[in-house]
């Protein structure tokens, strides 16, 4: 598991209620609420991808630090 998964989930668990956060595999997780899946969380190297709905949001880890996506993660999902 990349620094950069283990640095957004442990923001990720402290910070968003109601939501577990499921391991799919060492650079794969999921956010999940009320047994659906919110969110896919993918580390594919210098991106991570973040699947909602059916869409992709691909994001640079070199300018995207973890807590910035963790801040934009929690954004969304606090106002669903």
């Amino acid at each position: 598991m990349s620094d950069y998964i283990k640095q957004l989930k442990k923001i990720l668990v402290l910070k968003l209620k109601g939501y577990k956060i499921v391991d799919k595999s060492p650079s794969v997780f999921q956010l999940v609420k009320e047994n659906k899946v919110a969110a896919t969380i993918k580390d594919q190297g210098d991106f991570v991808i973040v699947s909602i709905s059916g869409q992709d949001f691909k994001y640079d880890k070199w300018y995207t630090k973890p807590e910035n996506l963790a801040n934009v993660l929690i954004n969304y999902f606090s106002n669903k």
